[in-house]
């Protein structure tokens, strides 16, 4: 998933000849990831974002093992897959899922291209669906998608049942001072306390945000790092803007407990 992006508007990108490839480029666009190709072509090397998503990507990359064999790796939201693909040049079998055939194409096209390919698998799906998926996963990228979901925390914790390592999360988030409310309970005559700016809160867009119908919610810091509490996840580390690396708790089982039920009752299943 993905904000809106101009379309390219020539043929060369730089570093890329004229020739089949860019023509290529030009018509799978327009190309919200700036894939590097072996070759020295770019996809979107005008990408209003500067160099993206490596910009993200060389924030994060040192949170990650560096040898990933043996692990097997899920990138939620993947659009034209730049962070599957850097998953598996480190080794990991990788999961791409996305619901947007556009996106899906970029990457079925780029796989053909990059070097680790035979380690990538794409499909067609919406992080409510990740019950099709077969098995857990030792990494789970979560970036970019959050925000897009009318119903996000479902989604939080349909992610929480597969990650059984290591999760990305990554939201745009409100601008705040960075200060956060815990408490373990509210009282009913105390609730002015939920007005604090500092109180974990989301912001609705009911209709369109950055002319983007898809943006739903948008929270606070506080709020990120509280969903992904109550989700059964500790924050190890925020190595970038609105980026934050967890793994599950201790007592992942007695949090998982709380909506255990409700889950079931929402997602129809038994787990």
């Amino acid at each position: 998933m993905a904000m809106n992006v101009p379309r390219l508007a020539t043929l060369q990108s730089p570093g890329c000849p004229v020739g089949a490839e860019p023509r290529e480029i030009l018509e799978l666009g327009p190309w919200f990831h700036n894939l590097h190709l072996p070759g020295g072509g770019q996809t979107a090397a005008d990408h209003p974002l500067g160099d993206f998503p490596r910009c993200k990507w060389n924030q994060l990359a040192p949170c990650l093992p560096e040898d990933m064999r043996g692990m097997r790796a899920l990138d939620i939201g993947c659009n034209a897959g730049f962070y599957t693909f850097e998953l598996a040049a480190r080794g990991a079998e990788v999961v791409g899922i996305d619901h947007d055939e556009h996106y899906l194409r970029q990457a079925e096209w780029a796989k053909g291209k990059m070097p680790h390919g035979d380690r990538v698998t794409f499909r067609r799906l919406q992080v409510y669906e990740l019950h099709l998926l077969e098995g857990t996963f030792d990494l789970v990228l979560f970036m970019g998608v959050f925000y897009h979901l009318r119903y996000p925390l479902l989604a939080l914790d349909m992610v929480a049942e597969r990650a059984t390592g290591l999760l990305v999360f990554q939201s745009l988030t409100l601008r705040d001072d960075e200060r956060e409310i815990q408490a373990a309970e509210v009282p009913f005559d105390g609730m002015e306390t939920l007005n604090d700016p500092a109180w974990p809160r989301m912001a609705f867009i009911e209709h369109e945000l950055a002319g983007d119908a898809t943006n739903w919610w948008i929270p606070n810091h506080a709020a990120v790092e509280a969903v992904l509490r109550s989700s059964g996840f500790d924050v190890l580390q925020r190595p970038g803007h609105e980026l934050f690396v967890c793994r599950r708790t201790d007592d992942f089982a007695t949090v998982r407990a709380r909506i255990r039920e409700e889950l079931r009752s929402a997602t129809g299943t038994k787990s």
